[in-house]
C-alpha cells in the first residue's frame, strides 16, 4: 500500500511538471509569435515616393522599404502622349504633386494625392514658361518656383488648393537647370550650364527675388547639380565638362565665395548630388562613368575627402540622386538602364553598400523623384 501511495504520488509529481513544462513551453511559443509578428510589422513599414518618367509620359508611385531600403513599383498615372514630365515637387501638405513637362508642353500637371498614395490629375495641365525643368516650394509652402531653360528665367508662383497663380517672371544666366532653396528660406541658387550659379534673395511674404550682390558667381563647365547643408552654410556644385564638384561658402548676404581647395575631383560627367541627414557626406552621380563618387565634408570649412571604396558602380547614365530624409540611404535614378538603385551608407564612414534587390526595375527611364517624408 506504502508502495503503491508513493509511486501515485510520484506519478501525480509527474503530471504536474509535465502539465507546468507544457504551460511554460506555451507561453514561450506564444510570446515568440508575438515578436515575430512583431518584427514583420517593422520590416514591412514603408513609405511613398514618386518618380518621373519621362519617356513613358507619366508619374509613378514606389514604395520604399523603412528598414531594408527596398523599392517596389506600386503603380502609375495613365501615360499622355507628347508629355514629357521631369521635375517634380511635394506639397508640404502631401496633398498634391506638381510635375514639369518640357518641351514641346511647356506645362505643370497638378494631382490630387490621395490616401494610399495614389495620383489623380486635378483639372488640365497648366501653360508655363519655355522649357519647365526644376520645381522647388519654398520653405514655407507658399510659393512654387520653376526654372525654364529657353526662356532664361525662373517664374515664381503663389500656390492656392492646387492652383497656380504667376507672381512673376526673373532672368537668369543661359540655361537655367538646377534650383535649390538654402534651407533658412532667405536665398535661391539656380545652376546654368554655362558655368554659373545664379542667386536671390527670396522675400517670403511676396514671392519676389532680388539679385544677391556679385550674381552670378562663377562655378565650372557644364555646371548642373546643386546642394545647400542644412545650415545653410555651403552650397556644392557639380560641374558636369569639368568633372569636379565646387564648394562654395555662402555669406550673411548670400553671396558665394569659393573655399580653399575646391574644385574636387568627382567622376566623369558629374550630373547631381545630395547630402545626407546630418551633413556628414556628399554623393555625387556621375553621368559619364555611370557611378557614385562619396566624400565626407567637413562641418567647420565644407572641405570634402574622398571615402573608402569610392566611386561605386551605378546602373547606366545615373541622372539624379535622392537621399532619405531620415537617413541612411540614397537613391540614383539610372536612365539608360530604366531602374533605380539603392544604398545604404554606414552612419559613421559613409561608405555605400547596394540594397538587397538593387538596381529595382522601373520599366522606363526615371527623370526625378520626390520622398514622402
Amino acid at each position: 500500500m506504502r508502495f503503491r501511495r508513493a509511486a501515485g504520488a510520484a506519478l501525480a509529481g509527474r503530471c504536474r511538471v509535465s502539465r507546468i513544462s507544457i504551460a511554460v513551453l506555451i507561453v514561450i511559443a506564444l510570446a515568440g509569435l508575438s515578436a515575430s509578428c512583431g518584427s514583420s510589422s517593422k520590416s514591412s513599414a514603408s513609405h511613398n515616393a514618386y518618380v518621373t518618367q519621362p519617356q513613358k509620359g507619366n508619374v509613378a508611385l514606389v514604395r520604399i522599404n523603412d528598414s531594408s531600403g527596398a523599392i517596389s513599383l506600386i503603380a502609375q498615372t495613365v501615360p499622355i502622349a507628347g508629355v514629357q514630365p521631369t521635375g517634380v515637387a511635394l506639397d508640404p501638405s502631401k496633398k498634391f504633386l506638381y510635375v514639369s513637362n518640357g518641351s514641346p508642353a511647356n506645362t505643370v500637371t497638378v494631382f490630387n494625392i490621395a490616401g494610399d498614395g495614389t495620383l489623380t490629375q486635378s483639372g488640365d495641365a497648366i501653360p508655363v514658361g519655355s522649357g519647365p525643368r526644376a520645381l522647388v516650394i519654398d520653405p514655407s509652402g507658399k510659393f512654387l518656383l520653376i526654372t525654364n531653360t529657353f526662356d532664361k528665367n525662373v517664374s515664381v508662383y503663389s500656390l492656392g488648393s492646387g492652383t497656380l497663380t504667376l507672381v512673376a517672371n526673373f532672368p537668369t544666366a543661359d540655361n537655367p537647370g538646377e534650383l535649390k532653396f538654402a534651407p533658412s528660406g532667405s536665398f535661391v541658387y539656380i545652376s546654368n550650364a554655362t558655368g554659373f550659379i545664379t542667386a536671390y534673395a527670396f522675400d517670403a511674404a511676396s514671392g519676389n527675388l532680388t539679385p544677391v550682390p556679385g550674381s552670378p558667381f562663377p562655378s565650372g563647365g557644364g555646371l548642373a547639380g546643386l546642394a545647400i547643408d542644412g545650415g545653410s552654410h555651403f552650397l556644392f556644385a557639380a560641374n558636369s565638362s569639368d568633372g569636379t564638384v565646387s564648394v562654395f561658402t555662402i555669406a550673411a548676404d548670400g553671396s558665394l565665395h569659393a573655399i580653399s581647395g575646391s574644385p574636387y575631383a568627382a567622376g566623369t560627367g558629374p550630373q547631381a548630388l545630395t547630402l545626407d541627414s546630418t551633413n556628414a557626406f556628399l554623393y555625387v552621380v556621375n553621368l559619364g562613368s555611370n557611378n557614385v563618387s562619396a566624400f565626407t565634408v567637413k562641418a567647420a570649412t565644407g572641405e570634402l575627402t574622398p571615402i573608402s571604396g569610392s566611386p561605386v558602380n551605378a546602373g547606366t547614365a545615373p541622372v539624379f540622386v535622392v537621399a532619405e530624409p531620415a537617413g541612411g540611404f540614397i537613391y540614383v535614378g539610372n536612365q539608360s538602364t530604366t531602374n533605380l538603385s539603392s544604398y545604404s551608407y554606414d552612419l559613421t564612414t559613409g561608405v555605400l553598400s547596394a540594397v538587397s534587390g538593387s538596381p529595382f526595375m522601373m520599366g522606363s527611364a526615371p527623370g526625378g523623384m520626390a520622398i514622402v517624408h
